[in-house]
């Protein structure tokens, strides 16, 4: 079981992983990301909000303030940057290499590039993501759909396929699959058990704590558990997870962070890449962004096992298909 909270370990204090969630050298990780970043097409806003929890706090204002105003920052020498911040120039040169740049002029001009890119996609307008008191009923249709749509881009865009794939892996091998998940993620572990359990696979979705942990404690090494956390620092779901672990399960995380702690407690790690926004932390893009995770997942388990699933889906269909109102029934 998990120590206490005020005992653990800080996000910064505890190991470096890697995609693997194995410990490594420093300069091995640093290799990676930067070998990560030149092979992926993912967004320097989008790295540096996945990584902001296990920044040191110094670092973390940097990181913030490239995540609130990135064009502000590629139009500010690193001494602005740096007072702004509250910081040292030399905390900034090593904010860089932490999220794999090799230092500051390349930050900058990369997020110019981004900012113009994502100028030309929305035709020159300006479209933010917070819901001011003052906006129109319009332009918070708009906020929120282009915030949603950018979620489910920017989750495709960094999604680890390889990762993804043993995680297919695994779910298509398992014996069970038991699925953790409180709050809002738990509307997607029963969206995610649903669909497994249609397709005739054994899986159960829990959201009430003591529920995970017996359930947990019933695996064994034939087992999968996925644990959704959109933070990674539900202890619920992080408990479960290591309960199950420690009966031989192959534990996974969805997780938006992946150096968070479910990261400690899982095998495999999948990533979100979602911002919440004013009246939406923790319930509307990050659900979308697991949803479309655990959509990519299901429908890999599926062409695994397409024979059996084809058959399964047309007996559930069968077996609901005289469940809908008769057309003479409708209201006219």
């Amino acid at each position: 079981m998990r120590k206490p909270i005020g005992s653990e370990r800080s996000p910064e204090q505890r190991p470096e992983r890697g995609t693997m969630g194995e410990p490594g050298a420093p300069e091995d990780e640093a290799a990676a990301r930067q070998g990560d970043r030149d092979a992926t097409p993912l967004s320097t806003v989008v790295r540096v909000r996945s990584l902001l929890p296990s920044l040191p706090p110094a670092e973390r204002r940097v990181a913030q303030r490239v995540i609130d105003d990135p064009e502000g920052v590629a139009n500010s020498t690193i001494t602005e940057l740096a007072q702004a911040c509250g910081t040292s120039e030399t905390t900034v040169i090593r904010f860089c290499r932490a999220i794999g740049f090799h230092g500051y002029p390349e930050l900058r001009l990369t997020l110019a590039t981004e900012a113009g890119r994502a100028q030309s996609a929305t035709g020159g307008r300006v479209i933010g993501s917070d819901i001011s008191p003052d906006d129109s009923l319009e332009q918070i249709v708009e906020k929120v759909t282009f915030a949603d749509a950018r979620a489910v881009e920017e989750t495709a865009a960094q999604l680890d396929i390889k990762m993804l794939e043993q995680v297919v892996d695994a779910v298509v091998a398992a014996e069970r699959v038991d699925v953790y998940g409180v709050g809002a993620s738990a509307f997607v572990a029963a969206d995610f058990q649903q669909k497994l359990h249609r397709i005739g696979r054994v899986c159960s979705a829990w959201a009430d704590a003591h529920i995970m942990l017996t359930s947990a404690a019933v695996l064994s090494s034939g087992d999968v558990a996925i644990g959704i956390s959109h933070t990674g620092a539900t202890v619920e779901t992080i408990d479960a997870l290591e309960v199950a672990r420690s009966r031989g399960a192959k534990t996974v995380a969805l997780t938006n962070f992946p150096k968070s702690p479910i990261a400690d407690a899982a095998d495999l790690i999948l990533t979100t890449a979602a911002r919440e926004t004013t009246f939406r932390s923790g319930a509307t893009a990050s659900r979308l962004a697991q949803l479309t995770v655990v959509d990519c997942l299901f429908v890999g388990v599926a062409q695994r096992t397409y024979g059996p699933t084809r058959k399964a889906l047309e007996a559930t269909f069968e077996a609901v298909r005289g469940r809908t109102v008769r057309p003479d029934r409708r209201r006219r």
